[in-house]
């Protein structure tokens, strides 16, 4: 039995109309793994990719480049079920706790936070 890793104090429900989207309508979304609390990767959505995925439980994103809606994992296999959404403080980042099949980068690798920056000095 996997256990959920992600923890928090208190809970608070919000309504999609709580989300404050950018100018251009957009919010931007982390993924992160329910059970293992990975960070995966980082994308943009807007409210129908929102609705979409909260009337699903698939992850709906929106392609900035191709200026359109895409279910992630409908080409690569690589799909995304959510489990929790939660919404920041400020109301303009959400986080998607999800389960991944497969990995999460386009790269070929499970997240795509897989660069370290090695030049950290610690004062």
């Amino acid at each position: 039995m996997v256990k959920q890793v992600y923890t928090t104090l208190s809970s608070e429900s919000f309504n999609v109309s709580d989300i404050k989207f950018n100018k251009d309508g957009l919010v931007p979304v982390i993924a992160q793994c329910v059970h293992s609390g990975t960070i995966l990767m980082m994308a943009w959505m807007n409210n129908l990719s929102v609705k979409k995925t909260i009337e699903t439980k698939d992850m709906y994103y929106f392609s900035r480049s191709r200026n359109e809606l895409w279910k992630k994992g409908e080409t690569s296999g690589n799909f995304q079920r959510l489990h929790e959404l939660r919404l920041d403080c400020d109301n303009d980042t959400l986080l998607a706790l999800i389960e991944q099949t497969g990995v999460a980068c386009h790269t070929g690798v499970r997240s795509c936070f897989f660069k370290s920056l090695h030049d950290v000095k610690n004062d």
